[in-house]
Parts: structure tokens; C-alpha cells; sequence
């Protein structure tokens, strides 16, 4: 299974994240198939970019964005 979740950059206690497509199966940090997007919660107020067509594209296919992510591309829009 596909899913859309966030994957943590940045150094300790400044996280960065990318919001990333990747393998159910795969660790937070390891193997993506693409990158759609970034989220800095340290900006204020945070920071988030969303490339919203390709999230609707890997939704279309069937990839299902964690609880973060969807809360996340609600309030992007």
C-alpha cells in the first residue's frame, strides 16, 4: 500500500519535514517514490507547501495520506 505521510528533515529541535509518497512498508526516513511537498512548523505561522495536483493524482491511484497529512492539505487550501 501507498501512503502520502511526512518524512523529518532538519537538525534536533528543528524539525523540517517533506511530504513525501512512499511504501507503507518502508521506514519514516527511507525510500520515497516522490516528493510532493514541504511543512515547516517553525516559521509562524507554519509554513506548508503542497503540490495539490500531484496529491490528488497519488489519491486518484489510490495512496492514502496519514491523518497529518490530510489535516495538513485542509489547511493549505
Amino acid at each position: 500500500m501507498v501512503k502520502i505521510r511526512l518524512q523529518r528533515e532538519g537538525k534536533k529541535k528543528s524539525p523540517f519535514y517533506h511530504i513525501v509518497v512512499a511504501d507503507s512498508k518502508s521506514p519514516r526516513d527511507g525510500k520515497i517514490i516522490e516528493q510532493i511537498g514541504t511543512y515547516n512548523p517553525m516559521t509562524t505561522p507554519a509554513t506548508i507547501i503542497i503540490d495539490k495536483t500531484k496529491a490528488e493524482e497519488w489519491m486518484k491511484k489510490g495512496a492514502q495520506p496519514t491523518d497529518t497529512v490530510k489535516a495538513l492539505i485542509e489547511k493549505a487550501q
